[in-house]
């Protein structure tokens, strides 16, 4: 089937560029067909944002939010489909698309109709004694989005919802290889009443569309989730046209298991965590470090619950563990498993293509223990359904090893102590610290890395300060021709 994979102005339309095939991850089985995203293409949406920004940016804040509110109805009316897509396109277990990437979303929706009346800044007052000064929040203009394949419609959420709730207008280009789910969400928009390009889609490679929406010289503020290499690129582009960058890059999440901790509530945190979506998660659980007194009996607990988990069709309700996005990126998993074996490291459960889905790109969770702190299996992120397991005998030691990466994008720690969980709460360096869980997120709460794992913050509230400048408006108070400070130019005159 060919189809159309861009949405400009309201209306799908094919692409100038070559043709895309997109497979199936969990069979390998070709999808759709159509052409991508080039350069024309992505300027041709940057000009239906630009012509859409002027009336959607002076739509009120309550007329924006009754339009996003209609649009998470229509979404939830779609929803199952939407979860039916999801899955199909990015490999992921249909009981995971219907239970929390599309409720998610529909949530995400709602929370920004609401921020929408919220757009706030600080009180007017009086500081100079001669004026009052008060702040405008104003929408930066045309946002050019780039979102990753592992959630395609969160990610496209997260992208287009601060944005348009603020009043941008927005080119988002998705990934290639999962596009579907972001198409209907952008048309499922323009069902709601949000005007025809206020919200583009533009469906291509990062070399092609990519780099010319970041590029582009309407875009006014460029949003990245993917890698940190990547993002490098995308700020070291941006930086020429002196636009607004958000980054939201690589995760090596730590999850430290203090020897208080209630073993087996961490144990099921660690494989639900380093599992979910196949660990294709930028917060994924991926390094467990254990207090050395209780490092076996974690080991072993999370080794019997990897035993249990069911690998299996995507579309079985059943099915714990879906496929990974491609045979190439699950080659790439196997081989860093591979590299840590060969380093010293021991796989004690999985570490292997399954047998039984050989078309697929599925890969066995898999535990390793014995791996050097300074190794690639450690210190890299593998983006797979892979922990790393090490132990630890200090309390210093443990905050010093969750810190030793270049990412810090979240974290966890175990402890029935409030003091363990209170120092690491304030000294592991993580935009998300989560104390006896790991993974949970809500719509009102930011997200959001230190160091390699990018700056900026998606969801909550506190995204707005990433989709708006903020302006002082100061007004003068007392009429008089004459200012007390115009003494400093014009001496006694």
């Amino acid at each position: 089937m060919h189809v159309p994979l861009q949405y400009i102005d309201g209306v799908r339309r094919a692409g100038a560029g070559e043709v895309l095939a997109i497979a199936e991850p969990a069979t390998g089985a070709v999808i759709a067909t159509g052409t991508a995203a080039t350069a024309t293409d992505v300027d041709a949406a940057v000009v239906a944002a630009v012509a859409a920004f002027p009336g959607w940016s002076t739509r009120t804040p309550g007329e924006r939010s009754v339009a996003m509110y209609r649009w998470a109805d229509l979404l939830a009316e779609r929803a199952g489909e939407l979860a039916a897509v999801e899955s199909r396109g990015a490999g992921k277990p249909i009981k995971l698309a219907t239970e929390f990437d599309v409720p998610g979303t529909i949530d995400n929706v709602r929370f920004f109709a609401c921020a929408a009346r919220n757009l706030d800044g600080r009180a007017s007052a009086e500081y100079s004694g001669e004026h009052t000064s008060s702040i405008r929040r104003e929408p930066v203009g045309v946002v050019g989005s780039i979102a990753p394949w592992n959630y395609p419609l969160q990610m496209a959420g997260w992208k287009v919802l601060p944005a348009v709730a603020a009043g941008n207008t927005i080119v988002l280009k998705p990934s290639e290889l999962t596009p579907f789910t972001s198409l209907i969400f952008a048309e499922t928009a323009t069902a709601a009443g949000i005007p025809a390009g206020v919200i583009n889609i533009v469906t291509g490679t990062g070399p092609e569309a990519g780099a010319a929406l970041v590029a582009h010289p309407d875009v006014a503020m460029v949003s990245f989730t993917g890698s940190t290499g990547v993002g490098k690129q995308v700020a070291a582009t941006a930086a020429g046209s002196v636009k607004r960058v958000h980054l939201e890059l690589g995760g090596k999440a730590p999850f430290v298991v203090f020897d208080d901790a209630d073993i087996e509530a961490a144990a099921r945190g660690a494989v639900a965590g380093a599992l979910i979506n196949g660990g294709q998660d930028c917060t994924a659980a991926t390094r467990a470090y254990v207090q050395r007194s209780r490092f076996g009996q974690f080991v072993a607990r999370v080794a019997e619950l990897m035993d249990g988990v069911t690998i299996g069709p995507v579309d079985d309700p059943h099915t714990d563990l879906g496929s990974l996005i491609s045979r190439a990126h699950r080659d790439r998993v196997a081989a860093m498993v591979d590299r840590a074996v060969a380093d010293g490291a021991k796989v004690v459960r999985g570490g292997r293509i399954p047998p039984a889905f050989p078309q697929g790109a599925y890969y066995e969770p898999t535990l390793i223990v014995d791996a050097a702190q300074d190794s690639a299996i450690v210190q890299q992120e593998v983006f797979g359904p892979v922990l790393v397991c090490l132990p630890f005998d200090t309390d210093d030691e443990a905050i010093a090893l969750a810190n030793d990466t270049p990412y810090g994008l979240a974290a966890s720690a175990w402890s029935t102590s409030v003091f363990r969980t209170a120092r690491a709460a304030r000294e592991i360096k993580a935009g998300c610290v989560w104390l006896n869980d790991h993974i949970p997120i809500v719509s009102e709460m930011p997200h959001g890395g230190y160091k390699a794992s990018g700056f900026g913050k998606d969801m909550s509230a506190y995204s707005f300060d990433e989709y708006t400048n903020i302006k002082h408006v100061m007004h003068e108070l007392t009429g008089a021709p004459a200012k007390s400070w115009h003494a400093i130019v014009m001496g006694d005159r």
